[in-house]
């Protein structure tokens, strides 16, 4: 039997611990944040950056969001991404590794644009998210000047400035 004045620190001890590591995970991203480092790969294993040139990231943090980013892409001239001043990101956390090798990896290398990988739920775990949807980050002078989320093709191309469909 412990006496009463040892309980209250331990139980006080305890619940820091639990409490602690959701205090130390990363707030989503607003307007008016510094846009994070990020060391990721693309489908290639090509490092992928976020580097001075970058005005604009496009987001896919599930597979209907990722979908609909590859449809309006896809359908792009080559060099949409460079154009735009773009980094897709794709967070694929979630995905069971032999699904990623025999599936996801063979048809993203088949696409004509790089899409950086978030392989680990932390590397993107900071970026805004809604199910879904594409999350496009305006980026300027490194830090994020809006947050946008959409929903379907029209409208994904509207915010990327693409018009209809060529």
């Amino acid at each position: 039997m412990t006496p009463r004045g040892t309980l209250r620190p331990r139980l006080a001890a305890a619940l820091l611990a639990l409490i602690a590591p959701l205090a130390a995970t990363a707030a989503t991203l607003e307007a008016g944040a510094p846009l994070p480092p990020l060391a990721l790969e693309d489908q290639h294993g090509k490092a992928v950056t976020l580097g001075a040139g970058t005005r604009l990231v496009i987001f896919a943090a599930d597979k209907a969001a990722s979908d609909l980013i590859n449809e309006v892409l896809a359908a792009q001239p080559d060099g949409v991404l460079t154009r735009l001043g773009a980094v897709y990101l794709a967070d694929i956390s979630g995905m069971p590794a032999l699904v990623t090798r025999m599936f996801a990896l063979p048809t993203l290398r088949a696409m004509p644009f790089a899409v950086g990988l978030g392989r680990d739920a932390a590397q993107l775990a900071d970026l805004p998210r809604r199910k879904g949807a594409a999350t496009l980050l305006r980026i300027d002078a490194g830090r994020i000047a809006g947050v946008d989320h959409a929903t379907s093709p029209e409208r994904l191309r509207q915010a990327l400035g693409l018009g209809s469909p060529p």
